[in-house]
C-alpha cells in the first residue's frame, strides 16, 4: 500500500505564508511527478503545482510568483511554499503523485487525505 500523509495547513492572514509537507510511504519502486492540487468549497479539484521526476516545475497562472514546489527524492517528500496568500488560496490542499509499486506495474495516481488552509482577509 501507498500513503501520503500532508502536514502544515492551517489558518493564516492575507499576506502571510505556509508550507505543506507530503510524505510519501510505502509499497514504492519509483516516483515519477509529485504535485498539490486543491479544492475550494463547490469547486472542482484543480491543480496548483507539480514538479516532475526530472525537476521540472508548473504552476497554475493564480499562484506563479507566489508558490515555490520542491521535491526531496531520498525521503520521498514534497513541499509546497506558499507566500504572499490570499483569501482565494483558501482550499484543501491535496498531494498527489504518480509512483509504481513495483518495476513491471503500471505507474498509478496515488492521493493524500487533504489538509486545509484558510486565509482570513
Amino acid at each position: 500500500q501507498v500513503q501520503l500523509v500532508e502536514t502544515g495547513g492551517g489558518l493564516v492572514q492575507a499576506g502571510g505564508s505556509l508550507r505543506l509537507s507530503c510524505a510519501v510511504s510505502g509499497n514504492i519502486f519509483s516516483v515519477n511527478s509529485m504535485g498539490w492540487y486543491r479544492q475550494a468549497p463547490g469547486k472542482q479539484r484543480d491543480v496548483v503545482a507539480i514538479v516532475t521526476s526530472g525537476g521540472t516545475t508548473n504552476y497554475a497562472d493564480s499562484v506563479k510568483g507566489r508558490f515555490t514546489i520542491s521535491r526531496d527524492n531520498a525521503n520521498k517528500m514534497v513541499y509546497l511554499q506558499m507566500n504572499s496568500l490570499k483569501s482565494e488560496d483558501t482550499a484543501i490542499y491535496y498531494c498527489n503523485v504518480v509512483a509504481r509499486s513495483r518495476s513491471y506495474a503500471p505507474e498509478t495516481r496515488y492521493w493524500g487525505q487533504g489538509t486545509q488552509v484558510t486565509v482570513s482577509s
